[in-house]
């Protein structure tokens, strides 16, 4: 069933209300370094540890994930959300200036991993899926760093929002 443009467009504002984490999704390798701002994260099993990425095709930096074949996504706090406008090309800046600075190391599979983010899970791509305009790469991942300080940053609504820890019940971190 093909949906027509306004069908899509209300697709889109129901989208628009899912609260999602924001990331910065990272990849190094023989195809070059590159990064992408996504929201399309999410965990798939913890046996083996596994997360799917959803990446645009028409993105040039798709065919460098795919070529690479390992990735890190980096769960951003609220501190990074002018990198994370950087790295969703907002800014203007080149892939080079994005990755400037001393906050990027490469963690064990050697994959740009951002220093204060929430959690960097680094891995391997498994598996790479067409579907519709979008690429979903599974990632089988085997190296994880977690921080326990910071605030959360979501997009919902088409905007950066705060995710504080006093917003989250103490039974529900349990």
């Amino acid at each position: 069933m093909s949906l027509d443009n306004s069908q899509r467009l209300l697709f889109r504002d129901a989208m628009a209300t899912l609260s999602a984490a924001v990331n910065i999704v990272t990849t190094d390798g023989d195809a070059g370094r590159g990064g992408l701002t996504a929201t399309a994260v999410c965990s798939v099993t913890d046996t083996p540890p596994t997360l799917l990425v959803c990446i645009n095709r028409s993105s040039a930096l798709s065919e460098v994930f795919r070529a690479n074949g390992r990735l890190c996504v980096n769960v951003l706090t609220h501190e990074h959300q002018a990198l994370a406008c950087d790295f969703a090309g907002m800014t203007g800046l080149s892939m080079d200036a994005r990755f400037a600075g001393d906050h990027w190391q490469p963690g064990a599979l050697g994959q740009p991993c951002l220093h204060g983010s929430l959690a960097c899970l680094e891995g391997v791509v498994t598996q790479v899926q067409e579907i519709g305009t979008h690429n979903i790469f599974m990632a089988e991942i085997s190296n994880i760093d977690v921080r326990d300080e910071g605030h959360g940053l979501i997009y919902f609504r088409r905007d950066f929002r705060t995710v504080e820890t006093g917003d989250i019940p103490a039974a529900a971190v349990a």
